[in-house]
């Protein structure tokens, strides 16, 4: 999606006429939503730089200009793009460009910077490096790109900093990615000109643009598709930004726990789809190359049997049982018995291991014992038993008592849900987890529904589930999961009798029913698709989450019995009660957010309460109506009884 197209001789005159940013910012709010004002006051300053640049004869008038280009499958977007022809080839231009006034080089880390942000020092990707990773998932995705050959060539255009005598910014060692993309400053309109000349020769009146804009998007790909490839060496996974320098941290302090026989502790906190798995996956690979005992962890089983199901043939039972852990795999090991454990969906670690929970002291405690370095990705948002111990707070509790230093990250960037953070805040608001500025703007290209027949969302699921066997159906844990016909797909399970509907969950005679050919007519619950993704996942909200009174109510008497992320809450209820409800209220919610962020593409929903289907279908209505206004305007407007268009 690209928010302000024009040709060069459009732009150089809406920059002269001052009405530029008035053209994005219009664009912006009705493609994307709201922005911020250091992201408006960026544009004035970084836009005239470009005028500078581009006001030059030999850059011919009809070439192609694209500000602010969202990559496809992700919530980044591209700050710069010149379209035209160098007299071999269709080319683009992308320009990343940076307000930026100091850099320092990091040592240890490959392509990685420190600049000041939100007044302090922080490592951040070099900008050569993001914008070549840029153009990069540009290329991944785009088919247009690919098959049409259109080369595309970054650069990284910093205008507000000066270069010294033996500038950090170009220090040998960014030589790599300095060479992919080069990189401007202060100074240097005449090299980067020469630079856009030597790539756009011809004009193309914005049409590589619009092959690009309306090309078709490649199916984006999943970890578990992915997996082989990348314990074989291949790199499967562009990491961007904020996703490399966790990279490259952690692989810094692994070497410097075995250095220094220090024990070190590495804590990732990001929200659904940022990439923590692909980030767990690819540092397992890099660490294991670097012969390293290293191992991913994980509680839930669900991710582990799919990921043994798709490298059976390619690896040794041996090896995939070694690489890949359960929780409870650590009670009995030595001190630094391994470099490194890798631990994906932390929040799920529990005290005690075992099938009766009466092994080891504590899950957190036992993994940190047992690692010169522990690697814990963490969202405490998706904490859905009572048994989920998994927090920042007690990470932060056993480090300190191994005296391990403890270094923190975070992932914004989303991968899922088309790429739109808009979404999960969204979410967010609507289940009234907390609230946020997206309260009525979910990212226009997701595809949210609320069916008022489940017959109907099944079928879509079905549907859509026959192009690559990618989508599924999951449920609340409302429904009893009995052990009578749990082997057979005709026993229902799942019954809503007003609709006359019924399904099975999913057969416990298959350990992967994420990838299995024909359970895409079983439900998922929360155990069986927790730290795995669909393309499009249909959603059975249960009678646990009620609208009533204007709110968003949980209920967790109705339960299934056979459920047991509450076992317990009735003893809790006794000798806490105020507690217990509001830790079993954030568990339903924390379930539902999970379910609902599951599908990449889509999430359609039924909800038995017909009140939250009307809730839900309002907020829709509102997302389509006021996506572009804040919630202060939409207050007022409700006062008023007006309607925003």
């Amino acid at each position: 999606m690209i928010v302000y197209e024009a040709s060069k001789q459009e732009f150089l005159h809406h920059v002269d006429q001052d009405v530029l940013v008035a053209h994005i910012l219009e664009q912006f709010k009705l493609k994307l939503g709201r922005t911020s004002e250091s992201e408006i006051r960026s544009w004035d300053n970084s836009m005239l730089h470009m005028y500078r640049v581009l006001n030059d004869q030999s850059i011919p008038d009809d070439a192609g200009i694209a500000i602010e280009y969202r990559i496809p499958y992700t919530s980044k977007r591209v700050d710069f793009l010149l379209s035209g022809h160098d007299g071999d080839q269709d080319t683009v231009v992308i320009v990343e460009l940076k307000q930026w006034s100091e850099v320092e080089k990091v040592a240890g880390k490959e392509a990685i910077v420190k600049t000041a942000l939100n007044r302090g020092l922080h490592e951040v990707a070099h900008p050569s490096y993001q914008a070549w990773s840029y153009a990069a998932l540009i290329e991944d995705y785009n088919e247009n790109v690919q098959q049409q050959n259109i080369q595309l060539k970054p650069c990284a255009y910093l205008h507000n900093y000066r270069k010294r005598e033996n500038d950090p910014l170009t220090d040998k060692m960014y030589n790599y990615y300095t060479n992919l993309a080069p990189v401007y400053a202060k100074g240097d309109v005449e090299r980067l000109r020469n630079f856009i000349k030597t790539h756009i020769k011809y004009g193309d009146k914005k049409e590589i643009l619009y092959q690009i804009d309306q090309g078709r998007i490649r199916p984006s790909k999943s970890l578990q598709d992915s997996l082989a490839d990348m314990l074989k060496g291949n790199q499967e996974f562009v990491m961007i930004d904020e996703q490399k320098v966790m990279y490259e941290t952690s692989l810094q302090l692994a070497k410097t726990a075995i250095k220094t026989d220090a024990k070190q502790v590495m804590i990732i906190e990001g929200g659904p789809g940022t990439g923590k798995s692909v980030l767990a996956v690819n540092l397992l690979v890099a660490l294991t190359n670097e012969n390293m005992t290293c191992q991913y962890v994980t509680k839930n089983s669900a991710p582990r049997n799919v990921y043994a199901a798709k490298l059976k043939g390619d690896f040794k039972k041996g090896r995939i049982d070694n690489l890949f852990k359960g929780s409870g795999s650590y009670t009995e090991t030595s001190l630094n018995e391994l470099d490194v454990l890798i631990v994906d969906e932390a929040h799920r670690l529990n005290e005690k291991s075992g099938m009766f929970q009466n092994l080891g002291e504590n899950q957190i405690k036992e993994i940190i014992h047992s690692a010169n370095l522990s690697i814990f990705f963490i969202d405490e948002n998706q904490r859905v038993t009572l048994k989920d111990i998994g927090s920042v707070e007690l990470i932060k509790k056993y480090a300190e008592e191994y005296g391990a230093k403890v270094t923190s990250g975070f992932l914004a960037s989303q991968f899922r849900c088309d790429g739109s953070d808009g979404y999960i805040a969204w979410l967010d608001d609507v289940l009234q987890i907390r609230e946020t500025a997206n309260a009525n703007d979910m990212g226009l290209d997701y595809d949210f529904r609320v069916f008022s027949d489940p017959h109907e969302l099944r079928k879509e699921i079905e549907s859509l589930n026959k192009l690559n066997n990618k989508s599924r159906m999951v449920a609340g844990y409302c429904w009893e999961w009995p052990k009578e016909g749990r082997a057979k797909s005709n026993y229902h399970d799942i019954v809503i009798k007003e609709h006359k509907y019924g399904m099975s969950w999913n057969l416990n005679n298959s350990e992967t029913w994420a990838i299995d050919q024909n359970s895409v007519g079983e439900a998922g619950c929360i155990h069986t698709c927790q730290g795995l993704e669909f393309d499009y996942v249909g959603v059975i909200i249960g009678d646990d989450m009620r609208f009533e009174n204007g709110q968003v109510i949980t209920d967790y008497t109705k339960r299934a019995k056979t459920d047991q992320s509450l076992k317990g809450i009735k003893k809790m209820l006794k000798e806490e009660p105020e507690e217990a409800k509001a830790l079993a209220d954030k568990i339903i919610r924390n379930t539902y957010r999970t379910l609902m962020t599951r599908g990449q593409k889509g999430c359609f929903v039924f909800c038995t309460d017909k009140e939250m289907e009307k809730y839900l279908l309002e907020r829709l209505k509102r997302e389509v109506i006021y996506g572009s206004h804040s919630r202060d305007e939409i207050k007022a407007a409700e006062d008023r009884g007006d309607y925003l268009l």
